[in-house]
């Protein structure tokens, strides 16, 4: 039998037996490729998911450039509704040929499909998940869900921050650092770290981390003050407790997260959850969303710098008062 993809990534050494782990359980509630979950937890880049699988598949990757600007008439030879049926999109013609990307290019049964639809003899080539959600998306106006969007920008390249001036985010970040280097009450602290995630979200809140529950400590445009959660096996508090990372998506209808959906109104379409840990022992969780119909903005690795700074920050504190207390 065939080796499955995770298992070929974990064989080539391009991910761990925990990324695939991790992947597959993102997988069960979230869908989607493997590839694409992998991608989303960070542990391999699109380009390099897309390279191995053409080796895996045994099929010719199509050039991301080919996919920015696909004539009208090489559209046109395939419909609205075969594109999203077959997940296909037609990227080149030539003469009786038609070169598609394709969700699944082993398939033969779509393949033959397509050919006997279209009369061109069908070329299939592999792209990730990714990319092609977002070439159906401009091409035949099939919405992804905001979920892919996050990760794979609206110009159909991987979400990153705005530039800025790299000279003044440097004196920004300095005086920051300096900031969380003389805190010296916790909630100091906290008021900093929220007062810094309105860079890219409408909505942030501290939750403290108390045996089975998390409360919530204090927040900005949401009222979470106080209130207490209890943490349910498939709740996203567990799923980053479990993984000891980040995480960032839609935040699922399922059970174990309806008090912080009561709490939000809604369900955000794409939130982040960030844990704040002191010497590899989590803490605390650092929320943010921009409310439940929008995305964040693109990149929250400025926020990642500074939930370092203010765990380093939290520890400072502890020892400063070890030491007066002497």
């Amino acid at each position: 039998m065939a080796m499955k993809l995770g298992e070929a990534l974990v064989k080539a050494s391009l991910i761990t037996k925990e990324h695939l782990r991790l992947a597959l359980e993102r997988q069960v509630i979230f869908g989607g490729r493997i590839g694409t979950n992998l991608v989303e937890l960070k542990v391999i880049k699109e380009t390099e998911l897309v390279s191995f699988l053409s080796e895996y598949l045994k099929v010719s990757a199509v050039d991301p450039s080919k996919l920015v600007s696909i004539d009208d008439e090489t559209i046109s030879c395939i419909s609205r509704e075969m594109a999203d049926k077959y997940k296909v999109v037609p990227f080149q013609k030539d003469r009786n040929r038609l070169h598609v990307a394709l969700l699944d290019p082993r398939s033969m049964t779509t393949v033959d499909e397509l050919r006997f639809i279209t009369g061109y003899d069908i070329i299939p080539y592999v792209t990730s998940e990714l990319r092609l959600l977002y070439a159906l998306e401009k091409y035949y106006s099939l919405e992804r869900d905001l979920r892919y969007i996050s990760i794979f920008g609206k110009d159909g390249e991987k979400a990153q921050e705005k530039p800025k001036n790299s000279e003044e985010a440097k004196k920004h970040l300095a005086k920051i650092k300096e900031e969380f280097a003389n805190a010296r009450e916790r909630d100091e602290i906290i008021g900093l770290l929220l007062s810094e995630t309105k860079k890219i979200s409408l909505r942030a809140a501290i939750f403290v981390l108390k045996g089975d529950r998390v409360a919530g400590w204090k927040a900005r445009g949401m009222n979470a003050e106080n209130v207490e959660i209890r943490i349910e096996p498939a709740s996203i508090f567990a799923e980053v407790m479990n993984r000891k990372s980040y995480y960032r998506g839609p935040l699922l209808k399922i059970p174990g997260n309806e008090s912080l959906i009561s709490l939000l109104s809604g369900t955000p379409q794409d939130c982040c959850m960030i844990p704040l840990q002191l010497r590899d022992r989590i803490i605390a969780f650092l929320y943010l969303d921009n409310g439940n119909s929008s995305v964040l903005d693109a990149g929250v690795s400025y926020i990642h710098t500074l939930v370092r700074i203010a765990s380093y920050s939290f520890e400072i504190t502890i020892i400063r008062k070890k030491i007066l207390d002497l």
